[in-house]
């Protein structure tokens, strides 16, 4: 759920991880990885494994593998949003 592959001829493969506004969070390269150690990898980072494709996805991994917003996400004056503070994500 949330992962998208695509081939890229000729590119090395590596999973690049977008934030909700697909902005480019982190490159991971996958070369030198098994197929275990991929799925492996995409399980720890917290990516949910549909049972079959049409399968439902349970709430709590609607938006997953969300991870909190990185340091230069903060608001400008540098603090964090308020507590309890809900972020809307309209792309989603």
């Amino acid at each position: 759920h949330n992962l998208e592959m695509k081939h890229l001829p000729g590119a090395d493969p590596e999973l690049v991880l977008l934030s909700h506004r697909y902005e480019e969070l982190e490159r991971i390269p996958l070369s030198d990885m098994t197929r275990e150690e991929i799925n492996q990898l995409v399980q720890e980072l917290g990516f949910y494994r549909k049972e079959a494709p049409d399968a439902p996805v349970p709430e709590r991994f609607q938006l997953a593998p969300a991870r909190p917003l990185p340091a230069q996400a903060l608001a400008a004056d540098g603090e964090t949003p308020a507590e309890g503070a809900k972020e809307e994500h309209p792309d989603l």
